[in-house]
């Protein structure tokens, strides 16, 4: 069914059950931001409660998975592969991809996990993949301190520098939200899309140099590391190591599409997301 745009009406308000004008959707979407930041907290409340460990689930998830594909990897990569400061590298790998993943996965079910809701209220649907990734960014504040001590214990010197982990990892939040916005809408278009998630991320987990060093294992065939270099979740873990590892620097291709990736995700999710905008909780 052809998507219809919504005609103003006073006030700034538009008719139940179209698509409203883009600026008056992101308007309204900007004055109810509370709203997705009070669902964001309530979901991770809500989720650390029923657990007995609560918040300790926030660190462990990703220290358990450094450690298993840390041991498995360990054994099997050969030493070449590995630089001389293994775990702390692997441990920024890990922490890192757990913020995209977070995201990924929550985004997709950002609407459909939430149909009681979209089909009771009303309120722009954007800020519901909003609240996920606030959600995941809440999520990464006790990770990075972990990581921080991690690093420490390991031998890693702090640094100044370890202060620019912030602006990487909040220019991650918005390539993470134009993700999540994609995925959300495809979704519901397709519920199957969410069987492909895993697989995707489990690629782009493999693909994201966390365990080895990708300049390194493909330094003679340069076609296909500038190729790995142009994968958003292995630019956006580049730039957490450049900062946090003073012997891995960022490769200047990464510095350069991080923020393309982010500016590129945000825009096209937004768009993408707002244009359905109507068929959100019209049922299945």
């Amino acid at each position: 069914m052809a998507e219809a745009h919504a005609a103003p009406v006073p006030g700034d308000l538009y008719e139940v059950g179209q698509r409203p004008p883009f600026r008056t959707y992101i308007a309204e979407a900007w004055r109810r931001r509370g709203f997705a930041l009070r669902h964001a907290s309530y979901h991770l409340v809500g989720g650390l409660l029923e657990n007995r460990l609560g918040i300790l689930w926030i660190v462990l998830k990703p220290l358990f998975t450094a450690v298993i594909y840390g041991t498995i990897f360990g054994a099997v990569l050969a030493s070449s592969a590995k630089p001389a400061d293994w775990v702390p590298y692997l441990l920024t790998g890990v922490f890192t991809f757990e913020f995209f993943t977070g995201s990924f996965m929550n985004g997709s079910r950002a609407i459909t996990g939430n149909a009681k809701l979209v089909q009771s209220l009303g309120f722009p649907r954007i800020l519901l993949p909003v609240s996920v990734v606030i959600e995941q960014t809440i999520r990464m504040i006790p990770m990075v301190v972990l990581m921080a001590v991690l690093l420490l214990v390991f031998g890693i010197p702090a640094s100044w520098s370890w202060l620019l982990v912030i602006p990487v990892l909040a220019l991650m939040a918005v390539f993470n939200l134009g993700v999540a916005l994609i995925v959300a809408r495809m979704s519901v278009w397709l519920r199957d899309v969410q069987q492909f998630i895993p697989v995707i991320n489990r690629v782009l987990f493999y693909g994201s140099s966390i365990f080895f060093q990708l300049d390194v294992v493909f330094a003679d065939k340069p076609v296909i590391l500038t190729i790995a270099h142009l994968i958003p979740t292995y630019d956006f873990i580049a730039l957490v190591r450049g900062v946090m590892l003073e012997s891995h620097p960022a490769p200047t291709l990464a510095v350069i599409a991080a923020p393309i990736w982010a500016i590129s995700a945000l825009v096209i999710g937004v768009i993408y997301f707002w244009r359905a905008e109507a068929r959100y909780g019209l049922g299945d």
